[in-house]
C-alpha cells in the first residue's frame, strides 16, 4: 500500500482572517464561534473535482476523499487508485509510490492557489485504497463482481443490516450476493435460509472489499 504524508501551509490565513473579523462585528461567544465555522467551511465536491482533474491527468481515478480533525489537526485524505488494477495479496494495488508522491505535489498546489481548504495548515494524506477498498458506486460493484465484499444497508433487508459474500452479479443497480461465501460463519446463511440475496445500491450505505488472503 502506498501513501505519501505532507504538512502544508495556507499563506491565505491572514485573508481568511480578516474576513472572519469583518463577519464577527457584534458577535460574542457561541454566535461568533458558529459564524467562524460557518466561514472556515470548504466545498467537498470543489475539492473532489480538484482531485479528479490531478489524477485524470495521470491516468488515475479517485476513490475516496474524507477530512477528518479539526484547527490544526486537520487531516485532508485522499485514497487513488489505478481504473481496472484489481488488488491481491502480493499486488495490493496499482497504483505506486511515486504515483502517490506525485499526486501530492499537484493536488495540494492548486488547493492551495484555489484556497480550496481554508483554515490554516492541514496534513495531506494520499494512498491506495489498500485490499480492503471501498465500494461506493455502481462502476466499483461492475469493476469487482466475483470478489468478496461485505456492506451495511441503510435499511433492513430480511431483517439483516450486515451482509457478507461473494459479489455475484450487478445488474440495474442490484447486486447479488452470495453469502455462503462469507469468511466468517455466522455471516454465512442458516439452515433453510435462502443462500442468495439481493440489495439494492441506493440501500447500501457503506460497502468493503474482503481481502482474499
Amino acid at each position: 500500500m502506498c501513501r505519501s504524508v505532507r504538512i502544508v501551509g495556507a499563506h491565505q490565513w491572514a485573508k481568511a482572517h480578516f474576513l472572519v473579523c469583518a463577519d464577527l462585528r457584534g458577535r460574542t461567544g457561541a454566535a461568533a464561534r458558529a459564524q467562524i465555522a460557518e466561514n472556515m467551511a470548504f466545498d467537498l465536491d470543489k475539492v473532489r473535482q480538484i482531485a479528479e482533474r490531478v489524477a485524470g491527468s495521470s491516468g488515475l481515478e479517485v476513490v475516496e476523499v474524507e477530512v477528518s480533525g479539526a484547527g490544526k489537526h486537520r487531516t485532508l485524505r485522499v485514497f487513488i487508485d489505478r481504473p481496472g488494477a484489481l488488488p491481491a495479496a502480493d499486488r495490493p494495488d496499482g497504483v505506486t509510490h511515486e504515483d502517490c508522491s506525485k499526486f501530492s505535489r499537484e493536488f495540494g498546489t492548486i488547493v492551495d492557489v484555489e484556497d480550496a481548504f481554508p483554515g490554516g495548515s492541514y496534513v495531506l494524506e494520499v494512498s491506495s485504497p489498500g485490499l480492503d477498498r471501498k465500494l461506493t458506486k455502481a462502476a466499483d460493484f461492475e469493476r469487482f463482481r466475483g470478489h468478496r465484499v461485505k456492506l451495511m444497508t441503510r435499511e433492513p433487508v430480511n431483517n439483516n443490516r450486515h451482509f457478507e459474500g461473494k459479489l455475484e452479479s450487478f445488474e440495474n443497480g442490484k447486486l447479488l450476493l452470495d453469502l455462503s461465501a462469507a469468511r466468517k460463519k455466522k455471516m454465512r446463511p442458516k439452515e433453510g435460509e435462502g443462500l442468495n440475496v439481493e440489495i439494492e445500491l441506493r440501500n447500501v450505505e457503506k460497502a468493503n472489499l474482503v481481502p482474499e488472503i
